[in-house]
Formats: C-alpha cells, sequence, structure tokens
C-alpha cells in the first residue's frame, strides 16, 4: 500500500512558490488544526451542553449560537498563536481582528466563517467552516481597506465540512483536492484528488420557500427544471436543500449541481444573503478550479470589488452548464 499524502504534505508543496512561503504554510496548518478541534466540539453534541443556544446577534442581526462563539474562538486562538498573519475577519466580528506580535508576522489576511449551517446544530444536521487567505497589500496594519480586494486575489480558499466523516477541500489555485480526517491520529489525508465538477447535471439546490420573492431569471429557471422531461430542458430534476452552504457545495463537488442564492426582494436591500468575502469568494475560486462556476447572475463572483467586510452578493455557483443557463436568463431579463 503507498502512502497517504498528508494535508501538511500538500500545504508545504503547494505553498512552496510564495515569497513568504514558511508564513503561508504556517497559516494554513493553523487553520487546519483549528477544525481538527472545532469538529471535536461538534462531535460531542448535547454531551458537553445545549450548543445550539442563543447567544445574541452578531453585525449582520443574525442570531448566533453557542458553538458559533467558541468555533470562533478557537480559530482565533489557533491563528494567534501561530504569528503567520497580520488580521482576520470573521462573520461573528464587527471589524478587523488585528494580531499584537513582537514576533516576525506573515504578510496575510485572514477570512473566515467559522461555523456555516448553524441552524442545524439543534438537529445535528452538518455544519462547516469556511476560509479564504489574501496577501496583505505593502504597508498593511489590518485596516478594513486592506481586506477590500477581489476574490481573483485570493491565494488560498477551502472549506471543512463536519459531517458523518470530516472533509477538507482546499485550492492553492492549481487545482482542487480533497483531505479526509483520520481520527485515529487527528491527520487529514488525502481522498479525493484533483476533483472536478462535470459540466452538465440534474440537481439544484435553492431555498424554495423564497419563491414568491423570486426575480424572473430563476423563476424561470426553477420552473423549467420542474416540467422535467415533459420541459424545454427534456430532463428529470431533483431539488436538495442542506440549509448549509458547505453541505450544499460539497454536494456539487462531490456529484455536480448547482447552489442558488440569489437576489430577491426580501434581500435586495442588502445587496443579496451570502457574504462575498467569507463565504462567497472561498467558494467561488474552489469551484473555478474544479471546472465549474461561480456568478452572481450578473458577473463573476471573483471579479467583485469590496466595498465593505460584510458586503452580501447573489450567489449561483456550481456546474458550468447550468450557470450559464442561469447567466443567460438574467442577460434576456435585463435587455428587455
Amino acid at each position: 500500500m503507498h502512502d497517504v499524502l498528508t494535508l501538511n504534505q500538500y500545504i508545504k508543496s503547494e505553498a512552496a512558490s510564495n515569497r513568504d512561503a514558511r508564513h503561508l504554510i504556517g497559516l494554513v496548518e493553523d487553520v487546519a488544526n483549528s477544525c481538527v478541534e472545532i469538529n471535536k466540539l461538534v462531535s460531542y453534541g448535547g454531551l458537553i451542553g445545549n450548543l445550539g443556544t442563543t447567544r445574541g446577534t452578531n453585525i449582520q442581526d443574525e442570531q448566533q449560537k453557542e458553538l458559533d462563539i467558541r468555533a470562533n474562538d478557537i480559530i482565533i486562538r489557533h491563528v494567534e498563536a501561530g504569528h503567520h498573519l497580520i488580521a482576520l475577519g470573521s462573520e461573528e466580528l464587527d471589524e478587523p481582528f488585528i494580531i499584537q506580535s513582537d514576533e516576525p508576522q506573515g504578510n496575510f489576511l485572514l477570512m473566515f466563517d467559522p461555523l456555516d449551517g448553524s441552524s442545524n446544530i439543534e438537529i445535528n444536521g452538518p455544519v462547516g467552516t469556511i476560509f479564504s487567505i489574501l496577501q496583505a497589500p505593502e504597508g498593511a496594519t489590518g485596516a478594513e481597506e486592506d481586506f477590500l480586494q477581489p476574490g481573483n486575489e485570493q491565494i488560498c480558499a477551502g472549506y471543512v465540512l463536519y459531517g458523518p466523516s470530516t472533509e477538507m477541500v482546499i485550492t492553492f489555485g492549481n487545482g482542487v483536492n480533497g483531505f479526509t480526517l483520520d481520527l485515529d491520529d487527528g491527520v487529514f489525508k488525502l481522498t479525493s484528488e484533483d476533483m472536478r465538477v462535470p459540466i452538465d447535471t440534474a440537481e439544484f439546490a435553492i431555498n424554495a420557500s423564497n419563491q414568491r420573492h423570486w426575480e424572473p431569471p430563476v423563476k424561470r429557471y426553477i420552473a423549467e427544471c420542474l416540467e422535467g422531461k415533459e420541459g424545454p430542458r427534456s430532463k428529470d430534476f431533483n431539488m436538495r436543500w442542506i440549509a448549509a452552504m458547505v453541505a450544499d457545495v460539497h454536494r456539487v463537488m462531490s456529484r455536480s449541481g448547482v447552489f442558488l442564492y440569489p437576489i430577491d426582494e426580501k434581500t435586495r436591500d442588502k445587496g443579496g444573503r451570502l457574504r462575498l468575502m467569507y463565504e462567497a469568494n472561498p467558494m467561488a475560486m474552489i469551484m473555478e478550479q474544479a471546472g465549474g462556476m461561480g456568478s452572481t447572475g450578473r458577473g463573476r463572483i471573483l471579479d467583485v470589488k469590496p466595498e465593505h467586510l460584510h458586503q452580501r452578493v447573489p450567489v449561483i455557483i456550481g456546474a458550468r452548464g447550468e450557470v450559464e443557463h442561469l447567466i443567460q436568463y438574467h442577460e434576456e431579463f435585463d435587455n428587455q
């Protein structure tokens, strides 16, 4: 039996060309180690109390669960101790968290959603962590403007799914690889090499309860899917919705599909539902590196220039053929 590539070995290989490789390797390792600890916390569930208890609201005016806060604290503790970055931004923090250190620091910025899908906690459903790493601009101090780079500037993006098995999917801009956590030794090991998303599919994921609020292009697309073989798409589609972006995107990565959280009348005044910097951008980078697409419906997600740390955007992400259909429908609607 050949030796299995570990995440640490992969990181060292992929990050070696970065001008600050030592710190980039250390930062990704710190994120991975924090996710190992979060996995352990998630797996204990009710044995350590009700981690779905509400602790207040975050800057997005969303309810924070106990596990949201604890996962956030775990990541901060790990990366702060590592001294491999200048500052971080989190869904659970109003402003950037600047790393105070007397030691040499890496010239990097970290963005993350510590616990995506926390509404699933009480039902023992899948949750995850999403992260994105940016090269800090020259002279960066960790202020908000240092983070405001389009997604095409990301140097690393990944997510961890805490499910029946715990998996990390990661890219450094040179393809996508998946690693499964070996619970015996606490090490992520390569299990999905060079992940690719097939162009075509017969699955879509969307929160159908918002149908009355959707724009006409999205209503048209979903209606055609639901018409099945008798409709213009000439095939039957299945709808899936897990209510955790990590889990829904991982399904697309594993067997194709398309995930939608489009602009609608409920979210128009906010710009969308999902956050650009620590949800849409890392997922779009991963999807593109796997041969898929990520769009707002009216432009490439990775080309959006952020205006603030917690900016929201519409998200249409997945198999290239389905995303192209939706882009076409948005163009036809806008040009009427």
